[in-house]
């Protein structure tokens, strides 16, 4: 017997999909435009995971160049079948719909299969019948002819895995739950006792977001919904309950024939929500041949307990986080803005520190910026960084940022101030500029930059020379959260170094970067 607490993965780790393969349990989830895409976590016991990598690790993989941070990849689905593991995805702000695999989930996955034309709307799935045939489910616009915003409905189609390729007719199999529906979509098939199980979430991302269930006997007929749909929401709860938003979910069963469902929620703070949303997880029953999600309840418990033998990780997703850099690979945690590659940054150049280089992109601009963040995952956190930066002009920076989007964000840098530095906390909201402090530093070496944050308000420190000074405190964060700024995402936060439009030679090097759950 374990425990699992929710959320089993905290922080921005929206649209969980999860499978299992023998007594191993694989999730991936979306990831818009950061990089590496769609982050891969593994667990044996559902409470306890360790990521083992990104399955979209390459840029051929993942083209979001000039995107905004709330596009690139949607709603991911990892399924294994016969040897092989497949995630199905898609990128909206290049190639629509696409399918890559792997023999092992670690990777190497290979380069997209784009599906094109003929896998129109967003949120793919596959199935794969008990015949070894694999169908196509997705959502897409009304073919009708749209009559409102979000007027969509689910459909299948076989795929040919030989050639990749949507083969025979599509068909509408549902279109959602309740009258005149918004955004069914997420759908996962699954085939129990006879019958095809369609899972979907609808009522939008937000307030009223839920999920239902249908069924049919044959794939290519309409299903029928359960009666007590949806079958599970949080809308009813009020916008103060702790937990909001839940949805779009996945269902998986155990060795022992238990079943429960991984989905999103958002745990807001002063009624916003700058984590974005999570992953949970329920268990689930099944009643006069319908599933029922968190049974008894109704609700997503804080803790639940897993009838499998505990196994934990060296390093696990869960809880208090403590990061740093060590040898020479980057944490997989890690993530950059459109791209993570050589050209950003090097862990080899000056042993015990990371480099990064000292690029033209600004992070006000929807551009590939010279930036490494990871993921807020508390309302109460504390991120420390010890950088090393001499600006050559006073168009040069480098610090950390906290990051919502590049026309929302939070950054504490150090600038090049007459002959000599200062350390800049710049509250950058909706696109405008205000500078919050300026502090100017004694040394030329190495200053710890710190950022304290409690439930929507934060202080900022610098140290220097053993010195621990206050820049700003009651910095108000609700400007970064999703209610304010808009998207999908959640706040990231990282170090960042820039030229702000001017060519540039130069580098910051950092000696750490810790991040703590308080």
């Amino acid at each position: 017997m374990t425990i699992a607490k929710n959320p089993i993965l905290s922080g921005f780790y929206p649209d969980p999909s999860i499978c299992r393969v023998g007594d191993h349990f694989y999730l991936a989830t979306s990831s818009f435009v950061y990089a590496p895409g769609v982050p891969l976590f593994h667990s044996r016991d559902l409470a306890h995971w360790e990521q083992i990598g990104n399955i979209l690790d390459r840029e051929t993989q993942l083209p979001v160049d000039g995107a905004e941070i709330s596009e690139g990849i949607f709603a991911p689905t990892i399924r294994y079948h016969e040897g092989t593991y497949y995630m199905i995805t898609t990128n909206v702000s290049y190639g629509g719909n696409f399918i890559v695999t792997a023999k092992d989930p670690k990777g190497p996955w290979s380069e997209p299969y784009y599906l094109g034309d003929d896998a129109p709307g967003i949120d793919p799935s596959l199935f794969f019948d008990d015949d070894g045939r694999c169908y196509y489910v997705g959502t897409r616009p009304n073919p009708e002819g749209v009559r409102y915003n979000g007027d969509w409905e689910i459909w299948v189609q076989e795929l040919d895995l030989g050639q990749m390729k949507l083969i025979g007719e599509s068909m509408a199999i549902w279109k959602g739950a309740v009258k005149d529906v918004i955004w069914p979509e997420g759908p996962h098939l699954y085939k129990k006792d006879g019958y095809y199980y369609l899972l979907h979430a609808e009522g939008g991302t937000g307030p009223e977001h839920s999920i239902s269930v249908a069924r049919s006997k044959s794939l290519f007929q309409w299903f029928e919904g359960c009666p007590r749909n949806p079958i599970f929401s949080h809308r009813n709860l009020g916008k103060n309950y702790p937990i909001i938003y839940a949805g779009h979910g996945d269902l998986v069963d155990d060795v022992n024939g238990n079943w429960y469902v991984v989905m999103l929620a958002t745990r807001p703070c002063r009624q916003h929500g700058s984590m974005g949303r999570e992953t949970f997880l329920a268990r689930v029953i099944w009643e006069d041949g319908w599933p029922v999600i968190s049974p008894n309840v109704g609700k997503l418990e804080d803790t639940l307990e897993i009838p499998l033998p505990e196994y934990r990780f060296d390093r696990e997703i869960s809880g208090s986080d403590h990061f740093e850099f060590y040898d020479e690979v980057l944490d997989d945690r890690f993530v950059g803005i459109m791209k993570r590659d050589a050209a950003m940054y090097s862990l080899k150049e000056r042993e015990g520190f990371l480099r990064l280089y000292t690029r033209k992109e600004m992070i006000g601009k929807k551009e590939h910026v010279s930036y490494l963040g990871l993921r807020q995952k508390s309302y109460r956190f504390a991120v420390s960084s010890g950088v090393e930066f001499t600006p050559q002009t006073e168009n040069e920076t480098a610090g950390i940022v906290l990051y919502q989007n590049h026309a929302n964000h939070l950054r504490i840098e150090i600038i090049k101030k007459n002959d000599g530095r200062a350390v800049r906390v710049t509250a950058y909201i909706k696109e405008a500029a205000h500078v919050l402090a300026e502090q100017k530093l004694v040394t030329g070496g190495l200053v710890e930059l710190e950022l304290v944050a409690k439930e929507q308000s934060a202080s900022v420190y610098v140290k220097e020379k053993g010195i621990r000074t206050k820049l700003a405190e009651q910095v108000d964060l609700l400007p970064y959260t999703t209610e304010e700024a808009g998207g999908f995402v959640g706040c990231t936060i990282g170090m960042y170094t820039s030229s702000n439009g001017s060519e540039s030679s130069n580098h910051a090097d950092f000696a750490w970067f810790h991040y703590d759950n308080q």
